[in-house]
């Protein structure tokens, strides 16, 4: 294994690791903006479940070069075009993952807040939102790791990023180069994915969660 080039120019690898991190950033934010009202109703309005998860499912099917290229003749080039398609890709993960975490509580529980004299808004914060969080922090740990690894394709319209290292390489033919990038890439993927299941374990236990 050549890691050559990843020795020699751990700076750039850095930098570019943090722009990563950022593109990553911006996307799930927006994906976030879109997806918490969308999931919500969803999972209040029951006839709209289905449809709604049936539109980011085929969204999701859409090949990420062909929704950059469709993305290109409005947004340009460069970071705005690469956010709002990761945005488009996360949908699915954090919508049915906000359905699911709102539908499985316990209604019972619901009642019984209601009861003690809570407003819906009370219910909602305090205990829907609550007994859902584990399950939509799963969702988060999946839409986060698709978004790293989508983020790399990104670098085929200049939106930077560890995708940089794979597409410089491939046209320079150099493989250490690829090699940094793809590892950089794993890499940033596991640690996202390792540190999402502690904060996933952790609301989980903390609201007594079975998991």
């Amino acid at each position: 294994m050549n890691l050559q080039y990843l020795t020699d120019n751990w700076r750039r690898v850095l930098d570019l690791t943090v722009d990563h991190l950022v593109l990553t950033g911006l996307a799930l934010g927006l994906a976030l903006l879109v997806a918490i009202p969308v999931g919500v109703l969803a999972a209040r309005v029951r006839r709209l479940t289905l449809p709604i998860l049936a539109l980011l499912g085929a969204l999701y099917t859409v090949p990420s070069l062909a929704l950059l290229a469709f993305l290109i003749p409005s947004l340009g080039l460069g970071e705005k075009p690469a956010v709002v398609a990761l945005a488009v890709y996360a949908q699915i993960s954090l919508v049915r993952n906000i359905v699911a975490g709102i539908q499985g509580v316990d209604r019972s529980v619901i009642e019984a807040a209601s009861g003690l004299g809570m407003t819906r808004w009370q219910v909602i914060r305090r205990v829907e939102f609550p007994l859902a969080l584990p399950v939509f922090i799963a969702g988060l740990r999946i839409a986060l790791v698709t978004v790293i690894g989508l983020a790399s394709i990104t670098a085929w319209i200049n939106a930077g990023g560890l995708g940089t290292l794979l597409f410089d390489g491939i046209s320079r033919n150099y493989p250490s180069q690829i090699l940094a990038g793809a590892l950089a890439i794993v890499a940033l993927a596991l640690v996202a994915d390792a540190l999402m299941r502690i904060l996933e374990r952790l609301t989980a236990a903390h609201y007594g969660v079975s998991r």
